[in-house]
């Protein structure tokens, strides 16, 4: 038996040993919209997609590039193909803190954003935090960080939402970014 994944589209994908032409926008979206942030610990059903619009959201009310926006919207891509794990678990095993790195860096490069600055990878951690700390807020009142971090949208959307509309809501912004590039 080989080590791949089947992905939505049917594309064998090697985990271990990823190509670049495997990357599919189709099929992180399909992912993403199916997975649940937070392990699946939150009030109701949010995905990792819908996580990934907040974030990209966010960074376009920050002012931030296109380029930050469209690597806000992928932060978590490498999810739909080797899924996820919580963070105290990730930061123990440094080997699958490697797969998801190499992978992660080659879905940049598919989507040309391979040349991230380190200013520019700071912008999109700092976003996710962000929707971290507000997305427990609401959705577990719960605090994250002791204080609040800085926010630039006024409201998010952390309603519970069908696949269906959060991956043609992922595609589309997606393919608007893409094209403002």
């Amino acid at each position: 038996m080989s080590d791949y994944i089947l992905t939505y589209s049917r594309i064998k994908f090697y985990p271990l040993e990823p190509a670049m032409g495997d990357i599919r926008i189709e099929d992180i979206a399909h992912s993403l919209s199916l997975m649940t942030r937070a392990n699946g610990h939150s009030s109701h059903f949010y995905s990792v997609a819908q996580h990934s619009l907040q974030c990209c959201r966010e960074a376009e009310s920050r002012g931030y590039s296109v380029r930050v926006q469209l690597g806000c919207l992928l932060h978590d891509a490498s999810e739909s193909y080797i899924s996820d794990l919580t963070r105290p678990v990730k930061r123990n095993l440094p080997e699958y803190f490697k797969i998801e790195e190499t992978l992660q860096k080659l879905i940049y490069v598919r989507f040309g954003l391979g040349d991230l600055t380190a200013d520019e990878l700071k912008q999109i951690e700092n976003v996710d935090d962000t929707l971290l700390h507000y997305e427990f807020a609401a959705m577990m009142d719960y605090q994250i960080f002791e204080k609040a971090p800085a926010k630039s949208l006024k409201d998010y959307d952390f309603a519970q939402r069908d696949f269906i509309s959060v991956e043609e809501e992922f595609l589309a912004a997606f393919n608007k970014l893409m094209s403002c590039r």
